[in-house]
């Protein structure tokens, strides 16, 4: 099945799931300017809380189109970057929280290898608003399975490699985000690759999504969660300055 993906997509999925925060932010905006006329801020500050709530409102938009609309993310040419063999014998995992918008590209790149498609999201944990809204839209990929992200159903050294893209952030507490990377090693072949795919808690990130960037981790905090979870080894690779891939083996 090939997706084709509308013209500023990533643009209006980030409008679409994070539409509270715009409607709060434009409230306030609205407030402030008209509060101005009440009170007469002082003009430098005045301009300066304008310029602030601007920037927050406008800036995600921005960074948004680039890195989901313009930079080829969707095109996944950083996975074919990673030469993972494609054989009738192998079998992946693409594992989200029921927002999924990379099982059939996948699929396109490795056509011969089995996928198999986990959905761990649980509504009493995993509550961000954001992501309820997604998944209320997103594609379901062919035999998609709900799972637990304490129990990965399926057995020892099992899986080629693990697919982690965008999604494992909607695991806020750090014992259940080890929890479930426990899981992935466990069915991971020691030969095999978990790849993960993140914003993370950095510089560059709070430049682009303000106070929304304590929505990721920081690359301290992923990296005490593998390597309570056994894993001993990773490699990063930016995508855009705002995108990390990391291979853990």
């Amino acid at each position: 099945m090939e997706i084709k993906r509308r013209t500023f997509q990533g643009v209006l999925n980030i409008l679409s799931f994070n539409r509270h925060f715009y409607v709060f932010g434009f409230i306030a905006l609205a407030l402030i300017i008209g509060s101005n006329y009440i009170f007469s801020w002082p003009n430098n500050l005045y301009l300066l809380v304008i310029f602030a709530f601007i920037y927050g409102l406008t800036m995600p938009l921005f960074v948004s189109a680039y890195v989901y609309d313009f930079s080829g993310f969707y095109n996944l040419d950083w996975l074919k970057k990673i030469n993972i063999e494609d054989t009738k014998d192998k079998f992946n995992l693409n594992i989200n929280a029921g927002f999924d918008e990379t099982s059939y590209i996948i699929e396109s790149i490795l056509p011969y290898s089995k996928l198999q498609v986990y959905d761990f999201y649980n509504a009493n944990q995993h509550t961000e608003p954001a992501i309820i809204r997604a998944r209320k839209v997103s594609l379901v990929y062919p035999n998609t399975q709900q799972i637990n992200s304490n129990s990965i159903p399926l057995n020892d050294n099992s899986v080629d490699n693990i697919f982690l893209i965008s999604a494992i952030h909607e695991i806020r507490r750090h014992d259940e985000k080890v929890q479930f990377l426990r899981e992935c090693r466990r069915v991971c072949k020691p030969n095999g690759n978990v790849i993960m795919v993140e914003h993370l808690r950095d510089f560059p990130n709070f430049v682009a999504f303000t106070i929304g960037f304590t929505h990721f981790f920081s690359k301290k905090t992923w990296k005490k969660a593998f390597e309570e979870a056994g894993f001993n080894s990773f490699k990063e690779t930016k995508f855009t300055p705002f995108m990390s891939i990391f291979n853990y083996n």
